[in-house]
């Protein structure tokens, strides 16, 4: 694991210089929360962004550059796949499980490989450019449905809209109160979850359980899925804390 770091760092070192000396942005391959936290904690000496596709997005790219120093506005390199059944009335209901199986059983790596939007039983997603074609052709059958694959600008923007705000009720505002409410969680269970790293706060894995987590943070619970703290709104009778959260499903 150490060592996958240390590559890992290397890598995101070698993207930025070359961005640097050649003037153009540069881009990585689709980023796991773990490794977009590894690149938040080095603090380059160099301008980067990351983008999914959509505000919210799990997994990222990291763009290496600026409009300064490259002197045009970054174009990351991935498009949006639009997957639909060929006749809707005659479909199967597909998950994001069966788009993602469809999709992993044409042989690709992970990381070329962004997030999926499944709405109104079309899975949406996110690849590298260079494999668009490539699925386009190849991609004909989610379960037992027939498929076919476009490029679109987008998926729909109610489909990458953040969830309904929901209430929660927690002792506190620390990482560990507020997964154990999120996920229905013991304290002990969330616990180990955060000290396994399996929890990460604005992509920034965390290992403290009693972390403070700040309005609009966005933690991601490996396993279980990602919410947004929206903020404490007020006390209870009992002097807990009624707070409101979006969570991803």
């Amino acid at each position: 694991m150490i060592d996958d770091e240390i590559l890992l760092k290397k890598r995101f070192e070698e993207l930025a210089s070359r961005s640097r000396n050649k003037g153009i942005w540069v881009f990585s391959d689709f980023l796991s929360t773990a490794q977009q936290s590894v690149l938040m904690s080095m603090r380059l000496p160099y301008s980067f962004e990351l983008q999914g596709g959509y505000e919210g997005a799990e997994r990222r790219v990291a763009c290496f550059g600026s409009v300064e120093d490259c002197g045009y506005e970054c174009v990351p390199d991935f498009v949006c796949i639009k997957i639909q059944p060929v006749a809707q009335k005659f479909a199967d209901e597909l998950t994001h499980r069966d788009f993602f199986g469809s999709v992993m059983a044409l042989g690709l790596k992970r990381e070329v490989l962004g997030d999926i939007i499944v709405y109104g039983n079309c899975g949406y997603l996110f690849c590298k450019e260079e494999i668009s074609a490539y699925i386009r052709e190849n991609l004909t059958s989610v379960k037992r449905t027939t498929v076919s694959c476009t490029e679109v600008a987008a998926p729909p923007e109610i489909s990458v809209a953040p969830p309904e705000i929901s209430e929660i009720i927690v002792a506190s505002q620390r990482l560990d109160a507020l997964v154990c409410a999120v996920y229905g969680f013991s304290r002990s269970t969330a616990k180990e979850l955060i000290e396994q790293g399996k929890v990460s706060v604005n992509s920034v894995v965390t290992l403290r359980a009693d972390l403070v987590v700040e309005e609009h943070g966005t933690v991601s619970v490996r396993g279980s899925g990602r919410f947004i703290f929206e903020g404490i709104l007020r006390k209870t009778k009992k002097d807990r804390l009624r707070a409101a959260v979006r969570v991803y499903k």
